[in-house]
């Protein structure tokens, strides 16, 4: 019992559905809100994630995670701290286009890009950038953690699904065996604080009767 007291848990949790979600639009930066089903998924996952007990929730300052961030902490009553650096890859020359569009008129760069190597696109981030800029986040989020405590980091798909395998450690090419993040579900690091080991907890975890969650 006092090992698991230790414990101190991060909870990564994906924002949930916006309209382009649901059209398989590539978003990137674009500052696209959650539409009726992602509120009801941020609605349900609130109380879940709030029941964790966070000290504080950090998020993305793009709207789809700002709105999923403000549900949470409203429910855990605590305040939420944008930072940009959680944004989602930015996805250059292709925001804002569909998958359907993209595999079209990118036949290759689109096998590519659904593999997961991101950096095919052209004028966007490489993954190196994300996982810097998101892995940074995820560092200073556990360090102000003491044992015991939890805290929530609010962001997107595809950056907390390549920053997750650098955190943990593990190679590059296990990208495209792990399922993404589906919106408002959530990823669990736990770091017991007595050999200094962060482990995978849980991963695409939601709220028992949340609405179905898009395709990413």
């Amino acid at each position: 019992m006092a090992e698991a007291a230790a414990h101190r848990r991060l909870v990564l949790l994906r924002h949930g559905q916006t309209a382009w979600n649901a059209e398989r639009r590539a978003q990137g930066h674009s500052d696209v809100p959650l539409d009726d089903v992602g509120r009801a998924q941020a609605n349900e996952a609130a109380p879940y994630v709030a029941g964790m007990r966070p000290r504080f929730v950090w998020s993305s300052d793009l709207a789809r995670a700002r709105e999923t961030a403000d549900r949470v902490a409203k429910a855990a009553g605590v305040d939420v701290v944008h930072d940009a650096r959680l944004r989602e890859y930015d996805l250059g020359e292709r925001t804002g286009i569909t998958m359907a569009e993209y595999a079209e008129a990118h036949p290759e760069e689109y096998v590519a890009f659904r593999a997961g190597r991101y950096d095919v696109v052209p004028g966007g981030e490489s993954t190196e950038q994300v996982v810097t800029r998101v892995a940074e986040v995820v560092h200073a989020a556990l360090a102000a953690l003491g044992p015991g405590e939890a805290g929530v980091v609010v962001g997107h798909g595809a950056a907390l699904k390549v920053s997750l395998l650098a955190i943990l450690g593990w190679p590059d090419d296990l990208a495209a065996t792990l399922e993404a993040l589906h919106n408002c579900c959530w990823a669990e690091l736990r770091d017991s604080g007595v050999d200094g080991g962060l482990r995978l907890a849980a991963y695409n975890r939601r709220a028992v009767g949340a609405p179905d969650f898009a395709s990413p």
